[in-house]
């Protein structure tokens, strides 16, 4: 009887640690990671308060994104208005390349993007520029 009681608050230490270890699997964390697009090098000076740097009527402006990003899945837009792009891919980065509208002369304007990752996951981002008048 001696021995029995002497393993018993062993078993139940022994146990406790086990439910715990038991308990903290999730099979979630067992699903492929989705990398987001990743936005970069946006060519055209953003504004700030302090600078007030503007940009020219109807420039044109670029950006890279990631290799893992699906070309056709990127939309590009200016105060809800669709702005036509171009996109020049390789085995590195995709290039978006476009035009800043004729509408927008001495505007505020906030460029936003959005796009898919070839996995699924969406990353979206904007500039908030000021375009000078002619």
């Amino acid at each position: 009887m001696k021995v029995t009681r002497s393993f018993s608050p062993i078993l139940f230490i022994a146990a406790a640690l086990f439910t715990g270890t038991v308990s903290a699997y999730d099979p979630g964390e067992t699903e492929i990671a989705c990398k987001k697009p990743q936005f970069r090098d946006f060519n055209l000076p953003v504004y700030s308060e302090s600078e007030k740097i503007e940009v020219a009527p109807e420039s044109t402006f670029s950006f890279t994104l990631s290799p893992w990003t699906d070309p056709h899945s990127i939309k590009l837009t200016a105060k809800k208005q669709d702005i036509d792009f171009t996109v020049e891919s390789n085995s590195s980065f995709h290039r978006v390349n476009a035009k800043l509208p004729a509408a927008f002369t001495g505007k505020f304007v906030r460029i936003n993007s959005n796009a898919n990752a070839v996995l699924g996951c969406s990353e979206k981002i904007g500039w908030l520029i000021k375009v000078a008048d002619k």
